[in-house]
Formats: structure tokens, sequence, C-alpha cells
């Protein structure tokens, strides 16, 4: 007798190599057995997953979940999280090591959804989405407290986020880098690096270090600094510094870092380019990781009274207007080719290992909690368009149906899931 059957789909979980039709059995909230379809099982509450999708709880690595206290940047958790069928997010910057505090009390400990973070390298944190570069140069950095304030709250920042783009070298050199290099490596946690051009060049009225600089140098410059299971982010990113250079071509330096034990993490967001995955793919260039980088930019999401609108004028430029959540970031990697079962393993088993998360999430381990996402695996044609204007149509699209989270259920009731149209045969 089990409390929880989830009876019928197609059960994926890359860390036991099962892909097939198999029922999960849940008891106390966490898994209890797998059970090879037709095997006579006995449970309080059957749940019914024909023809749906069944994987260990979805893992988002690149959430903004700060709310209110990052402005219209931070989006609130749980719409990102269980509501969108997603059981854990690792927020990327949002607090710093000064208002760490407050994102314990109000975000991880109030909140549905498992949440972790990268702590922002900057005192400033992700302030109104890291808008004003001047509150990220090299003395808004303090490598010890820093430090002090990861180490002293090691069960949830698991690592730290720093950005590495045009815009900041040009005014500071690789200052700023080399601050966020001597934080990962004091503490002995992974750097997640931002790649893409994310500031305008410095105007001729403000300091710069460079006012020129070759956004195509970047990588070369920053990879030597960092060290194994850093991560960089955003490879295929629309905007100039990311992993394609302007003639087309992947930097060489890409397999460098792979080789050193860097690892890469999709972070689609607004930045995400079909052209520029294409290039990296078609190079051998595949990442470890997919998160979602859901923002209130780029996500359509009630905003609290008296939230400024003060930078609408730069969202379609940096941000773009194309919803999207975890589940179909998924089926952009399937579209571009990915086989199913890695973009599955991109987000259960793969963050654990990368992100230093518990061993006991990303995957239906008996014993494990009972961390599930139940997916929709819808087939035909449906349209997929980047912020660059491509399309691209897929044959399978993944939509969330629910989830459950130490075995209890949330609907996929987030409003700001998108919606996609289904093309005529």
């Amino acid at each position: 007798m089990f409390d929880i059957l989830i009876a019928g789909g197609r059960l994926i979980d890359p860390s036991q190599a099962l892909d097939g039709a198999f029922d999960l059995a849940i008891e106390n909230g966490r898994v209890a057995a797998i059970v090879p379809r037709g095997q006579a099982v006995v449970a309080n509450q059957r749940i019914e997953a024909s023809g749906r999708l069944v994987i260990p709880g979805m893992i988002d690595t690149h959430a903004h979940v700060f709310q209110h206290v990052t402005g219209r940047f931070g989006l609130e958790a749980d719409l990102c999280g269980v509501y969108s069928g997603v059981t854990t997010l690792i927020d990327q910057g949002g607090p710093s090591c000064i208002t760490l505090p407050a994102f314990r009390e109000y975000v991880v400990e109030a909140k549905k959804s498992r949440v972790y973070s990268y702590l922002s390298t900057y005192l400033v944190g992700g302030l109104e989405g890291h808008f004003y570069p001047s509150l990220y140069r090299p003395d808004c950095i303090d490598v010890a407290a820093t430090v002090k304030s990861a180490l002293a709250n090691a069960d949830i920042v698991k690592g730290f986020k720093a950005h590495a783009e045009v815009g900041g070298i040009a005014r500071w050199g690789l200052d700023v880098m080399r601050r966020c290099a001597e934080i990962g490596r004091a503490a002995d946690r992974p750097l997640y690096i931002h790649f893409g051009q994310l500031w305008p060049m410095p105007g001729r009225d403000e300091p710069a270090r460079d006012r020129e600089h070759d956004a195509d140098t970047v990588l070369e410059a920053v990879v030597p600094l960092l060290k194994a299971g850093d991560i960089l982010a955003h490879p295929f990113t629309r905007h100039p510094g990311g992993f394609v250079d302007r003639a087309g071509r992947v930097h060489p330096v890409v397999r460098d870092a792979l080789a050193a034990g860097l690892k890469i993490d999709v972070g689609h967001g607004s930045h995400f380019s079909f052209r520029m995955a294409r290039i990296a793919l078609a190079a051998g260039i595949v990442p470890h990781t997919l998160g979602a980088d859901m923002h209130g930019y780029n996500t359509p999401a009630p905003q609290p009274p008296g939230t400024p609108d003060a930078h609408a004028d730069v969202d379609h430029m940096f941000f773009g207007k194309q919803r999207f959540s975890l589940a179909s970031t998924m089926t952009s990697m399937l579209a571009l080719g990915v086989p199913l079962a890695d973009v599955v393993r991109m987000v259960t088993c793969n963050p654990v290992e990368i992100f230093g998360l518990p061993a006991e999430l990303g995957s239906l381990r008996p014993g494990n909690p009972a961390d599930v996402s139940v997916l929709f695996e819808d087939h035909g044609r449906f349209p997929l368009t980047d912020n660059e204007g491509t399309t691209v149509v897929t044959q399978c699209l993944l939509r969330p149906a629910f989830c459950l989270l130490d075995g209890v259920r949330y609907d996929a009731s987030a409003a700001i899931l998108p919606r996609f149209d289904r093309l005529a045969a």
C-alpha cells in the first residue's frame, strides 16, 4: 500500500538510465518504488499520466526570484517554480552578502518551491536587473564579506554570479572579473559567469579603460582567470561577446575551457538565438545544463503598486518580447536536434552535480524526496520564434502539467506560462 501512484506515463530518469513504461510509487513524501507497467500496485491515490512524461523534479539553474527587493527584475518564485512544473530554482545573483538574510526569510523559507542562491559577487546584488553599470565597478565588490556570507549560509548558497561582458571590461578592464574569481576560489564554490553584452559601451562623459574594446576578445581574456567547475552562461547569446564571434565561428578558447573542466549552462532568457545555437552545436559545443532565465523584463507578470517603468525603452533591445518557461526552453533544445534524454538530463541530474545541490535531488531513486515533474508531450508542428526573429518548427512541444514536491501536488497554473500555436499538417 502506497500513498500515491503516478501511473501510465513514460518515465525518464537519466540518473538511473531509465526510459520506458514505469509507474512511480510514493510514500510519506518520498519515492518508494519504480514499478514496471502491469505490476499490481495498491495506492490510496492514483494519478493518471497516460501520454505524458514523468521525470525527476525539474531544476531551473537560472532564475531571478528576489521579488520586490530587485525591483522590476525579480519574479515571484512559485510562479516560476511549482506552478510552472519546476520543483527547484537557483536564483542567479539576486541577493548579495548585504541582502541575503532577506532572501532567506522572504524567498527560501516563505515559498513552496525549493530555492537556492548563486550569491551576487557585487554588493548591490541584482538591483533592477543590473541596469546601472556604475554599481558594478570594482570597488562595489567586497571579497571578504561575500565569502564570509556564503560560507555562513552554505545550506542555500551554492555558488556566485558574475558578469564578463564588453561594456564592463571597456570601463574597468579585468579588475571586476579578477575579484569575482578570487571570491569563487576563496569559498571553493563555482562561479556562474554571464557572457554576451549587457551594458552599453561607456559614453564620452564617463571614465573608461577602453571605449572601443573588441567584444570578440572577452572570452579569451576571461577564461584563463577561471577554475574547473566554473560555469559559462549564455553560449547561444545573440549579443556580442559570446561563444560565436562576429565571423560566425566558435571561439577556440571554448574547447580549451571544456578541456579544463569548465561547464556550460544555456541560460536561455532573451539572449537565446537559434542561429547562434546551430553554429555552436554544429561545432560540438553541447551545454551541460539548461536554465530559463526568466525575469521581470522578459516575462509579463503583475508588478507591485508603485513599481517604476523607467526602463521600458530598453526592454525590446536587450530583453525582447518572446515568452518562455523551462519546459519551452527544453522544447527549443529538442527543435535543435538534442535528444530528449539529454535534454531531461540538463534539467535533472546534471544541475545537481554541476551546481552543488543536495545529491538526493534530480533523481527518482527510492528514498529520495518525491520531487516529480509531469509534462505534456504534444506532437504536431509548432513554430518557435527567438528575439532575432528566427522561427523554427518543432515536432514535439513540452508543456508542464503538474509537479510534486515532497509528494505534494501543484498544478501548472501560472499565468506567465507561454502558449503556442499548432500549424496545419
